[in-house]
């Protein structure tokens, strides 16, 4: 188990906000956008993901390596090439 530190729950406007001390949020890496969920009797709270986090680099790593062509060729017919009007 980890640290486990008393708060309590203060009026912020017209809601209620919860302080957490800096050493808990430095603990937990949560330092920005937060995801609060209800489970139970708990309110379990973690640090939102980047879903995309990583892609830019990753697709500039494909194009050096040359590795960012279709995986599918385009396959034209002949009607593609003689009736279609581009």
């Amino acid at each position: 188990m980890g640290t486990a530190i008393k708060t309590r729950i203060v009026k912020i406007g017209n809601s209620q906000g919860l302080r957490i001390p800096k050493t808990l949020l430095e603990q937990s890496g949560i330092n920005s956008e937060v995801e609060i969920e209800v489970q139970g009797n708990h309110l379990i709270i973690r640090p939102v993901e980047q879903v995309r986090k990583g892609w830019e680099k990753a697709f500039i790593e494909m194009a050096e390596k040359g590795d960012d062509i279709l995986l599918d060729d385009i396959n034209t017919t002949e009607w593609d090439e003689n009736e279609w009007q581009w």
